[in-house]
């Protein structure tokens, strides 16, 4: 059986807000599994976090570029936030960005690419940026947005310069509307997006697997109530349109920027002020460094080994 440490406790009542208590024997039962602790605790009703063991923090920079009809996002990650901060590693993201949209969301042909005012590739200034600053940096992922007739919005949270910074977002809007007017309310939508985090864009987008899992506990939930199975399996559908879609699907979720409508219908209301229907078409939302577990560090052994002692 795993060791259940006073830091794993920690971790998950920060991750979830759960009592202490809560938190180790959510631990406790799931054998150590931060995952399946969370989960624990979720099906309990002590916690309603849908946040994930393995979304930690990761440095660098989420670059964003959107011209009319097409946009294009990056992610490029460093060691240290420090890096991020630093005018070299910016301008780079900056060149990276600038070439994305050509390769298409292809991760592989935009390491091909030249890089801007050089002869050799994104991927070999990457090794020389490597070299020069001291860390390693990768480019993690790319993807591309556009329409045919419409608008591609973008929108940077925690902005570090310009198009850079830690949570990128971009949406297409398909209208034969005023395109500044239509621009503008894909700015509101796409800081929605970047606030609300939604997964998919209707609730046919969302992964099966995922719709399961949140099955499963809104099951063990309703099992609690000792009623007929029919009525417990509607009750377990209901919440999953009322609560769960509502929570994860961006046109069901509460519109952020007024508080009170509905996404789709706030697209609704402001294809009234475009003057033509709107479609909301894709999005694409990068947090830095989401899904990628960072190495915790030994500090105190570190130094241990570095002296000798250890």
């Amino acid at each position: 059986m795993s060791t259940i440490t006073a830091s794993m406790v920690k971790d998950l009542r920060e991750m979830t807000g759960a009592g202490m208590m809560d938190c180790k024997q959510a631990l406790t039962e799931a054998g150590g599994d931060m995952e399946a602790a969370v989960d624990w605790l979720r099906a309990k009703g002590l916690s309603k976090a849908a946040k994930k063991s393995d979304r930690v923090a990761a440095e660098g920079l989420i670059g964003v570029t959107a011209t009319a009809a097409r946009g294009a996002i990056v992610e490029v990650n460093a060691e240290t936030d420090f890096v991020a901060r630093n005018d070299q590693f910016q301008e780079m993201v900056r060149n990276i960005t600038a070439l994305a949209a050509a390769a298409s969301g292809d991760v592989a042909k935009l390491l091909a690419a030249t890089y801007p005012g050089k002869s050799v590739s994104i991927e070999d200034q990457l090794k020389e940026a490597i070299a020069t600053i001291g860390e390693n940096m990768t480019v993690r992922r790319t993807a591309v947005v556009e329409v045919s007739d419409g608008v591609v919005a973008d929108y940077v949270h925690n902005k570090v310069a310009d198009g850079l910074g830690k949570i990128g977002v971009l949406v297409g809007l398909e209208s034969a509307g005023d395109k500044d007017k239509l621009a503008a309310f894909g700015r509101q939508l796409a800081m929605h997006i970047a606030a609300a985090a939604p997964l998919a864009l209707t609730p046919d987008e969302l992964d099966a697997e995922t719709i399961e899992k949140e099955r499963a506990i809104y099951l063990e939930q309703a099992q609690a109530s000792g009623k007929p199975q029919e009525i417990i399996e509607k009750m377990v559908e209901g919440r999953l349109r009322k609560e769960y879609f509502q929570q994860v699907v961006l046109l069901q979720q509460t519109f952020v920027i007024d508080g009170k409508t509905s996404v789709e219908q706030a697209v609704k209301e402001a294809a009234k002020v475009v003057g033509a229907p709107i479609q909301v078409t894709r999005f694409v939302r990068y947090a830095l460094g989401e899904g990628i577990e960072k190495k915790q560090d030994d500090f105190a052994a570190e130094v241990a080994a570095a002296a000798g002692t250890n």
